[in-house]
Parts: C-alpha cells; structure tokens; sequence
C-alpha cells in the first residue's frame, strides 16, 4: 500500500475513535468522509497534499472540545484557532509515520489552518468543499438549534468564504434543500452578488 492510502487508512481509523455517533457512525469519520466526498466532486484532480487534508481538517476534534474554551464569540475564535493548529500538529503525526517530508507536512498544515483563503487555490477548494458539505448535511441540525437570525447570519457568513465556483455549487445544491431552508439561505443571499 502507498503512503497516501496508508496514511488515510490511519487517519480513519483514529477518526473511528470519535465516541459521538451521527447516522450510527462516528461523527468525526462521517464528516471526514462527506469532506473527501465533496473534494472530490469539486476537484478531482485535487492536489495529493489537499486529499489528505480532507482527513485532517477536523481531525481528532472530539479531544479539542469548545467546551474548554469560554462562551461568546471570542471563546469560539480562540478555540478554531487554535484547534486548527492542534488539527494540523496531529495530523503531521500519521503523515511522519507514513513517511511524509516537511514538504508535504507544510502542504497540509496550510490547508488545514486556511492560510491565505481566497488567494490560495488548494485553501480555497478545501473551503468550498466544508461549506457545501454544511449545507448538504449539517444544515438543518444548525437551523434546528438556532433561531432564524442566527441561521441567515452564518449563511452569509458561510457565502463569503466560498468562491464564485463554490457559490454556484451551492446554488444548485440549494435546490435540494426542504422549504424552510431554502427559504433562510434565499434571506442570506437578498443582496449577494
């Protein structure tokens, strides 16, 4: 086996670990595996270093909890800053083990820590990627949880990060989306271009 299925092999298989379950399934496996998914709809010719960071991007987060971290805005910051960071250090673990250098050990930390977004086109396909995959499937968990206002504020948020590509994915994805939905993502986008 090549290092590349060696190290995503592991890299599942730690992801495995994840003690919460969605759809009977690891949590942080499954979000892994619609991430690979999604990469690979939108980039198939994706780089090898952003293939990886499919596996990595929120890799082994159930051991980074937000709960260490304060309530509010500024808590949340922190705690993504620095789970990226943790994400990237963990990662860098299995690819050493697999026989990864400091080229491709860099490649990935970059992705992973969205260094240089908008600009960077592995980081930008690797945000499109996370932001159709929330719409597709943690969506309405979200809008479930939060009221409206909350919900039309993270869309916002969400269509800013994406590309123009990205943004017709979602488009088109938005299709798809129950009525509810729809609706919220349509009051985000009033005034998008």
């Amino acid at each position: 086996m090549d290092r590349f299925n060696l190290a995503v092999t592991e890299l599942r298989r730690l992801s495995a670990e994840d003690p919460s379950r969605e759809q009977g399934q690891p949590r942080e496996l499954l979000h892994a595996d619609r991430l690979s998914e999604w990469l690979e709809r939108i980039a198939p010719e994706a780089s090898e270093a952003l293939r990886l960071s499919a596996y990595c991007q929120h890799f082994l987060r159930f051991k980074w909890p937000r709960s260490r971290f304060p309530e509010g805005r500024e808590g949340y910051l922190r705690w993504r800053k620095e789970a990226q960071v943790f994400h990237a250090a963990e990662a860098e673990k299995v690819l050493r083990t697999v026989g990864y250098g400091d080229d491709m050990v860099e490649a990935v930390r970059r992705i992973v820590q969205k260094r240089n977004l908008k600009h960077d086109r592995d980081v930008q396909v690797m945000e499109d990627a996370l932001c159709l995959s929330f719409l597709e499937h943690e969506l309405g968990a979200f809008a479930a949880k939060h009221d409206d206002e909350k919900v039309v504020h993270i869309l916002k948020t969400t269509w800013r990060k994406m590309s123009t590509d990205g943004q017709v994915r979602a488009r088109e994805l938005s299709a798809d989306l129950p009525a509810n939905l729809q609706t919220l993502l349509a009051r985000a986008l009033a005034n998008a271009s």
